[in-house]
């Protein structure tokens, strides 16, 4: 009677078994893509097409995280070397946010640097009452640089072992950043301008809307992250889906201090 013999892994990499996951992906992105478009264009059938999209790529993220999650933390297959590339991955995807934003900010210093004659030829443009900075976005300012120490504090706390340091760390983190979109929604509830005034009301909505869209994703990025060090899914050396958080929720700090400096102090106090 013949046995097979075990197959032993001679790397340090994982090779995933197969999933569905992508291809239910695809077909949910596509199904938002299309759904959108007809929705837009009022289509008959578009709200529900639109909504499946949402549904379907809901979904598939907790499916697939869910197997991420027990192939790491009940199967082990994270090693150093898969950890290695998730923090490539993620680096590389910082990076792609940046690229994003920095469109937003040459759209600001195009416009606002030479001002043309449509919009009076000054920047701000005349029929524009700008935010002053020393109002909500400074506060917003302050909560968020205190809220990239609080999560830190939260990081050196998981490497130190210390879990509920590391959760109140946690929880003080999602005080500050539910505030602070709390406060941004206020701002936009009480501005003296919308998108459709002209160059000025797109750009700053469009910079700071998916800003505080990055805020959001962050927030239950984080908020994950806590529900998961609850469960003790993170030890002191295997903690990187909270690395991952502390990372882009550092990126949303650092995009702010550059709105708060470009669109808010120097664009409200920079006269062409």
């Amino acid at each position: 009677m013949k046995t097979k013999a075990k197959m032993v892994q001679r790397h340090p990499f994982h090779l995933v078994d197969p999933s569905p996951w992508p291809l239910v992906a695809a077909l949910g992105g596509l199904s938002l893509t299309f759904g959108g478009v007809l929705f837009m264009h009022n289509y008959e059938g578009g709200g529900e097409l639109l909504c499946l999209g949402v549904i379907t790529i809901l979904y598939v993220m907790f499916t697939w995280w869910r197997d991420i999650i027990r192939e790491a933390l009940f199967e082990g297959q994270h090693t150093l070397a898969v950890q290695k590339g998730l923090r490539m991955g993620m680096i590389l995807f910082i990076v792609s946010e940046v690229m994003f934003f920095f469109a937003f900010f040459w759209a600001f210093f195009t416009s606002s640097i030479s001002p043309v004659f449509n919009i009076g030829g000054v920047w701000p443009p005349t029929h524009i009452v700008a935010i002053s900075p020393w109002g909500l976005p400074f506060l917003n300012t302050v909560l968020l640089l205190s809220s990239g120490a609080s999560v830190t504090w939260a990081h050196h706390a998981i490497v130190a072992g210390f879990k509920k340091e590391a959760m109140l760390g946690l929880y003080v983190t999602l005080i500050f950043a539910i505030a602070f979109t709390g406060m941004q929604a206020f701002e936009y509830a009480n501005a003296p301008f919308s998108m459709s005034d002209g160059v000025y009301g797109s750009v700053f909505y469009m910079a700071t809307g998916f800003h505080g869209f990055h805020v959001i994703i962050g927030t239950i990025f984080l908020a994950v992250c806590t529900l998961r060090l609850y469960f003790d899914h993170f030890s002191r050396q295997h903690h990187f889906g909270f690395e991952a958080a502390a990372w882009y929720w550092h990126f949303v700090d650092v995009v702010w201090l550059f709105l708060f400096l470009t669109i808010y102090w120097w664009g409200f106090n920079f006269i062409v």
